[in-house]
């Protein structure tokens, strides 16, 4: 046997449930694919062990950049993140090799007694450490004539559904993409329509990232890529860093596939920015044919920021703290 084949790939991991989960499934589609066999090794990173919260140590970057480095050391060979987690700008040494089908991006409620957002009580307490969650959450609300209050929280998937099950709250806000990879997404009372919320960029997509002059494992990891998920959250992320936000910035967007019929033909992209209470948001969309290239995808995602700037977004994205 190749001696190449008995050694294992080394894939970077977070130490959450979550993402030791993610990369557990990343890790058996890449032995399916190589042969090899994959071993997890855990990192810890800032975002994990900081109990500030995320809006507050910047958001971008920080269950990231220990990853990176790790790759950049030569201590594994290649890493899975949360694309929402990853900072716009590419370093040159690494490539995202892969872009895997994507989960469901929506957010997902997990409420007391198994209410609707639209059934709970005014003056409701729900939890989330998000600025984009909180501001179209209080911007739900006022459409339908009632007061949430959001509290900021942090934590795994347990701990914050713990503050509903121990009574501290009415209701938490989580990535349904997150609760159907651990195999709780039944615990969800309500889906958010994206019509009401939209996700973070890139929610429910992972990034499978590896030096970029490893040319042998980037054709590997290309066999998990999906295209469609990548010209849709690269439009996501190019209307981020358009609009010069960061992940703790009270962006949404999300580009969803148009068919006729089989044929998918179309792509809509739609973004918004809103005040954290809920009382302006600049919410654009454009729609166009499904981009070919990444340059494409890019070009959509900067049209759309533009017209968004031109509403007045950047003046509502200067409310950054909670």
């Amino acid at each position: 046997m190749n001696p190449r084949l008995d050694q294992p790939l080394r894939l970077g991991t977070r130490r959450s449930k979550l993402a030791m989960s993610q990369s557990g499934h990343v890790a058996d589609a890449v032995r399916a694919i190589t042969g090899r066999p994959v071993e997890l090794v855990e990192i810890t990173t800032y975002g994990d062990v900081s109990r500030e919260h995320l809006a507050q140590i910047g958001g971008t970057g920080v269950f990231v950049t220990a990853l990176r480095e790790a790759l950049l050391r030569g201590e594994v060979d290649f890493a899975v993140h949360s694309l929402k987690d990853l900072p716009t700008g590419q370093p040159e040494e690494l490539v995202i090799a892969a872009m895997p089908l994507r989960e469901d991006p929506r957010d997902a409620l997990v409420a007391r007694d198994g209410l609707t957002f639209e059934q709970l009580p005014d003056g409701a307490r729900i939890g989330t450490g998000s600025p984009r969650r909180t501001a179209q959450l209080n911007h739900y609300a006022r459409a339908l004539g009632k007061r949430i209050e959001t509290v900021a929280i942090r934590g795994n998937v347990d701990t914050r559904i713990g503050f509903v099950r121990d009574g501290e709250l009415d209701a938490v806000v989580l990535a349904a993409a997150g609760l159907n990879r651990i195999g709780r997404g039944d615990e969800a009372t309500d889906l958010l329509s994206v019509d009401c919320v939209l996700p973070a960029p890139g929610q429910g997509a992972l990034a499978v990232e590896c030096l970029a002059s490893n040319t042998e494992l980037i054709a590997s990891l290309a066999e998990l890529d999906d295209p469609h998920t990548r010209a849709a959250v690269t439009a996501e992320r190019s209307l981020l860093a358009a609009l010069e936000a960061g992940c703790s910035a009270p962006v949404g967007a999300l580009a969803d596939l148009l068919a006729d019929g089989q044929v998918v033909n179309e792509m809509r992209l739609r973004g918004v920015v809103g005040t954290l209470d809920g009382s302006t948001l600049v919410q654009l969309s454009t729609t166009g044919p499904v981009p070919q290239s990444y340059d494409e995808a890019m070009a959509l995602g900067r049209e759309l920021a533009d017209e968004m700037l031109a509403k007045g977004a950047a003046g509502l994205m200067g409310e950054r703290s909670l």
